[in-house]
């Protein structure tokens, strides 16, 4: 419980500060291009930061790891509230330590839950943590609207200051995990007096790499989240206003395909956190495969309810995704090398989601929305296909389903 407390203020936390910083452009506190800026610098000290965090947090402990980062963010926002409409340095320095701590939090998140819930248990904890995430997206919107009347920006920054507390202090202490030797053996297995140097961040980083190339069904499948990620949930995000405006004429259509996604999501949740489907690989890349319906919907000829409709079964597939991979990575990777590999998981599916936006934005303006939309489905529908074709992708594993050991790579 504790440790899903944490969890769920730092998803939501995260989800708030864009949000919030966007009610600081209506009220012309910040303009536009300011409020870029500040995303931009979030999203940069979080690339930074998952990938340090990750070999931190198989380095040392990941509870610490939890604790600073959230802490950190904790810190950084207080300043960014000060420096809101005054100093645009102070903005941008508080802007990157608010990205890093949560870019450090997501990987030790990961493998922390591995750590303190026993496998049988570690789909229902995914899913419950993922639900709470949904609901808080769900919810936060009309919540965070009704503060703002009686609430301000700055007050609302401290407010995310706040669950960034609860996210560092709340989470209970990790297993406790055997540290590595500080001398080296000798030949004779006697040891010696050597202290044995601690390998630099890039060969630790680079041995979560090996581990990750170790699972071909974990390649397979972050090549394809990240395709999905990357095309068809940047192209829906730009062109999803536009088809609502003039298209449809309302903006009503926005709002409601939105709504439906994270319906269709918590939905998911709900049904995965029971789920145990023989293939789960194949069937967790078909949920994925079922973003493709929404540039698709986008694309033909369709009543709105189509669109809300398609929206609702991409949010159902995301999860039904979601889940069984993280809890495939807890089950398969090495449990000293967890935290390393699911930051490499979060550096490339989520953290390539800005640059995709930056270039389907002038796809559109140059092409127009119907030739991207459409390559943009196809790609969404043929990625995950192409990854179940790797053999290890059917389970998520790489032993054979009779539960025989399978050989090394």
């Amino acid at each position: 419980m504790r440790l899903w407390s944490g969890n769920t203020a730092s998803g939501l936390a995260t989800w708030a500060l864009p949000f919030v910083l966007g009610l600081a452009v209506l009220d012309r506190t910040i303009g536009a291009a300011t409020l870029g800026l500040l995303l931009a610098a979030r999203t940069a000290g979080f690339l930074v930061a998952v990938a340090v965090g990750g070999v931190l947090a198989d380095r040392y402990s990941r509870r610490g790891v939890v604790l600073w980062a959230g802490l950190s963010a904790a810190a950084a926002t207080p300043l960014l509230a000060v420096g809101l409409g005054r100093s645009l340095p102070l903005m941008l320095a508080a802007a990157v330590v608010a990205g890093a701590g949560q870019g450090a939090c997501r990987p030790a998140f990961q493998a922390l839950t591995a750590e303190v819930v026993d496998e049988d248990r570690r789909q229902a904890a995914n899913a419950a943590m993922t639900l709470s995430v949904r609901a808080t997206t769900l919810a936060g919107p009309s919540l965070t609207a009704l503060l703002a009347v009686v609430l301000d920006a700055w007050a609302l920054l401290l407010g995310i200051g706040v669950l960034w507390l609860v996210a560092a202090l709340v989470p209970g202490p990790g297993a406790r995990r055997p540290r590595t030797e500080a001398a080296g053996a000798g030949a004779d297995g006697t040891g010696d007096d050597v202290p044995r140097r601690r390998p630099s961040f890039f060969a630790e980083f680079a041995e979560g790499l090996r581990e990750a190339r170790r699972h071909p069904w974990f390649l397979a499948g972050l090549g394809a989240l990240t395709v999905v990620i990357s095309t068809g949930y940047s192209a829906t995000g730009v062109a999803l206003p536009l088809v609502s405006r003039d298209k449809y004429d309302t903006g009503v259509v926005l709002a409601a395909a939105m709504t439906a996604y994270t319906l269709g999501a918590l939905g998911g949740a709900v049904v995965v956190a029971r789920w145990r489907p023989r293939a789960q690989g194949w069937a967790a890349l078909a949920g994925l495969g079922l973003y493709g319906f929404a540039p698709l919907s986008l694309l033909l000829p369709v009543h709105w309810a189509v669109v809300v409709a398609a929206y609702a079964v991409a949010g159902i597939g995301i999860e039904l995704f979601n889940v069984p991979w993280f809890t495939a990575t807890q089950r398969e990777v090495e449990a000293d090398k967890l935290a390393r590999v699911s930051s490499l998981d979060f550096m490339l599916s989520y953290g390539l989601a800005p640059l995709g936006l930056a270039l389907i934005a002038p796809a559109i303006e140059h092409f127009g929305a119907r030739p991207v939309l459409a390559v943009c489905a196809v790609l969404c529908f043929a990625a995950p296909a192409a990854a179940a074709l790797v053999p290890s992708a059917r389970g998520f594993s790489r032993r054979p389903a009779t539960g025989a050991a399978a050989p090394n790579d």
